[in-house]
């Protein structure tokens, strides 16, 4: 049984930072692409940063310079480092492995920015 489980979401003010963390379980880790997305109310759900399996990364132009993804292929782990925070960044953040036709999604862990 596959799982993503996503960790650090909540409540900074605008500025402030936060990290995200997603642990997988069930699947050969390095070799799946990496990403975390996001939906917010009334919004499509987009990618926000992906990272493959050698440390490739890339990041939506509108957190690029304040995010970081990171990706630990021992501790089948994947962190987001979210700082300068904006309130255009609160959103239900989600954890994402894709490997071919195989894609799984977390549940979702909320970041709020708002003072």
């Amino acid at each position: 049984q596959v799982q993503l489980v996503e960790s650090g979401g909540g409540l900074v003010q605008p500025g402030g930072s936060l990290r995200l963390s997603c642990a997988a379980s069930g699947i050969i880790f390095r070799f799946y692409l990496m990403g975390w997305y996001r939906q917010a109310p009334g919004k499509q759900r987009e990618l926000v940063a992906s990272i493959f399996s050698n440390g490739r990364t890339d990041y939506a132009d509108s957190v690029k310079g304040r995010f970081t993804i990171s990706r630990d292929n021992a501790k089948n782990t994947v962190a987001l480092q979210m700082n300068s925070l904006k309130a255009e960044d609160t959103a239900v953040y989600y954890c994402n492995a894709a490997a071919g036709r195989e894609v799984y999604w977390g549940q979702g862990t909320q970041v709020t920015v708002s003072s």
